[in-house]
């Protein structure tokens, strides 16, 4: 006869399930109260069901441009995630051999994991005045800033996405198997050839991990962004300027849609890593089979 479970099991079952709801319950509560109609509130019970308020949030309610604003979070995450995936992947090369400062060059790299976000940000702001103090008294006087999106934004969030990227291709290429590239080289494969056909096919799943991590990383950044993004805003610092000004469902809308933006991002990943598992496998096979 089986034995029941104990009765801690149920109490450790619902523990979890009131964890979980605490969780994401907020989540998923914003998620329904964005699709109320025209006439809702930001509270339970919904007054209607329509796509009223993500309309009105790309129409604009007179207080941020929010498809701006989408648009600026948009291309950024794009040249984090590719500069992000571009620099993780040559330093895994080059951190396989040994060099002199390599441990120095490594701890900086990873340094800005511990210095809390609002004092990189800070560090970053401070610099680049003292950059714009330079350009204004040696070289022109009427030179405003070089903070922006892509300049001190850029860096704030490379400080981010960066140290994950060098983690993760540093664990990949750790238990890579370098005679695998030997034996292309003894083939006659140059370095790039053996770069392109042999190591690229088998760590390009880790490199769209890498630039997953460094879009979404950058997508809802908002410490490291708040004091070094320079005249223009992400979307992030718009929806926390938002949280004080709005009181209808746009704020909800706003939160649907980046979240969506985030999981869309996720499932093209996952899809597009399961497909080159499924090539692999194909090809492993073939290769068993002698074709």
């Amino acid at each position: 006869m089986r034995e029941g479970r104990p009765r801690s099991f149920y109490l450790l079952a619902l523990f979890f399930a009131a964890y979980v709801l605490f969780l994401y319950g907020p989540m998923f509560a914003i998620f329904v109260l964005s699709f109320q109609g025209p006439q809702g509130g930001l509270t339970f019970p919904m007054n209607g069901f329509s796509l009223h308020w993500f309309a009105k949030l790309f129409a604009g309610n007179g207080i941020v441009d929010i498809g701006a604003a989408f648009r600026r979070s948009m291309a950024l995450g794009l040249v984090v995630m590719l500069i992000t995936v571009t620099l993780s992947v040559s330093a895994g090369m080059a951190f396989r051999k040994k060099f002199k400062g390599s441990s120095i060059l490594f701890y900086a790299a990873i340094a800005s994991l511990i210095v809390p976000s609002i004092v990189t940000s800070l560090g970053i702001a401070l610099e680049f005045r003292i950059i714009d103090d330079l350009f204004k008294r040696y070289i022109f006087s009427d030179w405003q800033t070089g903070m922006g999106l892509f300049t001190s934004g850029l860096g704030a969030h490379l400080t981010w996405t960066l140290p994950f990227g060098l983690l993760i291709m540093f664990a990949i290429f750790n238990r890579f198997d370098s005679r695998l590239e030997e034996a292309a080289r003894d083939l006659g494969a140059t370095p790039w050839q053996s770069f392109r056909f042999v190591v690229l096919p088998i760590i390009l799943p880790s490199v769209i991990g890498i630039g997953l991590f460094g879009f979404t990383l950058s997508w809802d950044e908002l410490a490291r962004s708040s004091q070094a993004i320079g005249s223009v805003n992400t979307l992030p610092l718009e929806l926390q300027g938002l949280t004080t000004t709005v009181t209808n469902p746009d704020i909800y809308a706003l939160g649907t849609l980046t979240t969506g933006v985030s999981f869309v991002v996720i499932g093209l990943c996952l899809c597009i890593i399961l497909l080159l598992q499924r090539r692999q496998a194909k090809f492993g096979s073939d290769a068993g089979k002698g074709v």
